[in-house]
């Protein structure tokens, strides 16, 4: 597609979101995965308001456990916007959600711009901060069979919550910091952080050569969720979930 029909695109899945309709079959079984992301964020560049700014970048499909539950076998981004960032303890109304998940992950803040062809080693040495953090996503459509149509609806994002931040000084090995999951006071999942690309630097690497791709950058200020731990699991209302990162912290949210 060229620029001209991505902004005729990216209008028209605006005008289809506004209707409820956020995989519009229209353009079913018709995209490339590179046009998605560019219809994405021509998107993004179509809304106004503060509470659509994009404030940074989610990794998702990281995890093998990820991957073999979406029958895919590489990572994909979407955008996280300032509406979506929440706090630790953060309770959503669930009538106000579409099919809801999530995905427990670490979210990385840059201290310092990252170019592509960056070295994990690069990485590193940009992170300012991380949080233990919840991604909540939506299922406004099937990733499985339509793929590009969920990247140019943002990869299923939603929101993300952060508990409170660890700095460089105090991290831990990070592909060894094992996740517990407990949903409703019960332990339901555990996974490490070596299963988010071998580490969840790695994915900041990845993100960093993906987005060259499309004119964009990683610059200092962005927030960055990395990949999840484990596989995705739903959110019901009235659930309480929970997971404490070892030598990171602890993240809550709940549904009412």
């Amino acid at each position: 597609m060229n620029p001209a029909e991505i902004e005729v695109a990216a209008a028209a899945f605006e005008t289809a979101a506004a209707h409820g309709e956020y995989f519009p079959q229209a353009w079913a079984d018709r995209l490339a995965i590179d046009d998605a992301y560019r219809i994405l964020l021509a998107r993004l560049r179509l809304r106004s308001g503060a509470a659509a700014r994009r404030v940074g970048w989610k990794v998702g499909l990281t995890a093998r456990a990820i991957q073999e539950q979406f029958g895919v076998h590489e990572p994909v981004f979407g955008c996280l916007l300032a509406d979506g960032l929440k706090q630790s303890g953060h309770v959503f109304r669930r009538d106000e959600l579409i099919e809801p998940g999530f995905e427990n992950e670490l979210c990385i803040l840059l201290g310092r711009d990252v170019a592509a062809g960056a070295t994990r080693d690069d990485v590193a040495a940009a992170v300012a901060r991380i949080h233990p953090a919840f991604e909540i996503i939506e299922t406004r459509g099937d990733l499985t069979r339509q793929l590009a149509l969920a990247l140019a609806d943002n990869a299923q994002q939603k929101a993300f919550v952060l508990g409170a931040p660890i700095g460089l000084d105090a991290l831990p090995e990070l592909s060894q910091v094992e996740a517990r999951l407990r949903i409703n006071g019960v332990e339901t999942a555990t996974g490490r952080g070596d299963a988010v690309l071998g580490h969840p630097f790695n994915s900041v690497v990845w993100l960093a050569a993906k987005l060259a791709e499309f004119g964009e950058r990683l610059r200092a200020g962005d927030y960055i969720m990395s990949g999840s731990f484990t596989r995705q699991f739903p959110l019901v209302r009235g659930d309480s979930v929970e997971c404490a990162f070892s030598g990171i912290g602890t993240v809550m949210v709940s549904t009412v």
